[in-house]
């Protein structure tokens, strides 16, 4: 069975998981600690980072965006980038801005130093980064729900890899409880659709020792 290293709190990997769940691939988790340097693992990958996908004939993909590739690609019958190059296109643009542009403006600022940080032995929070990734984040759920109010789903009419990359990063500050959703119904609406499916449910049962999620974390109807 193939084998996906990975952190639970990581949206990267939450990306990952979901996509397999999606495609229905069989797969098992193993919790990989990346500030930790193990040595086999950078055998894996040198560059330290999860996710890594290793198959059971040997093969090792690195990297979130790569296994999505690699499995978009090597998985018959099923598309979660879309039939036609404008709907990739799309899917990918949409994808690229939360995997870089949300990451960077928020997923960094809250979780990153809200939770990593102090997993990792980085220090202390910084305050400001975490004001900045507050005022940031309804930036990003008005764009959210300015797709959802123009499409069945962020990318076009059909769930893709674009909801899953927003999903996974949600998700993740949803677990510290820094997603204001009161604020943004039509974004929660959205949310709720994903937080539903099968495939994300697993994330839903997710929990870091010493830092549980709150109440509506697991909440199908939050």
């Amino acid at each position: 069975m193939r084998t996906l290293f990975h952190h639970p709190l990581s949206a990267f990997c939450r990306k990952v998981r979901v996509a397999l769940a999606e495609m229905r691939l069989e797969f098992a988790l193993e919790i990989e600690k990346p500030w930790d340097r193990r040595e086999d693992f950078l055998m894996l990958n040198p560059a330290g980072e999860v996710p890594v996908l290793l198959e059971p004939d040997g093969t090792v993909v690195a990297g979130h965006g790569a296994i999505c590739e690699y499995l978009e690609e090597t998985t018959e019958g099923y598309t979660l980038l879309g039939t036609s190059p404008a709907q990739r296109a799309e899917t990918r643009r949409i994808c690229a801005w939360f995997d870089d542009k949300f990451n960077r403006e928020v997923t960094e600022m809250l979780v990153g130093e809200k939770l990593f940080k102090r997993l990792s032995g980085q220090g202390t929070p910084h305050a400001a980064a975490i004001r900045a990734g507050h005022a940031n984040i309804h930036y990003h759920l008005d764009y959210i729900a300015w797709l959802s109010e123009r499409r069945t789903w962020l990318a076009g009419d059909d769930f893709s890899l674009a909801d899953i990359a927003a999903g996974a990063h949600l998700s993740a500050l949803d677990y510290l409880g820094d997603v204001p959703w009161d604020d943004h119904p039509e974004a929660k609406d959205w949310y709720l659709r994903i937080k539903c499916r099968p495939s994300f449910r697993p994330l839903l049962a997710d929990h870091i020792p010493g830092a549980p999620p709150p109440a509506h974390y697991a909440d199908l109807d939050f």
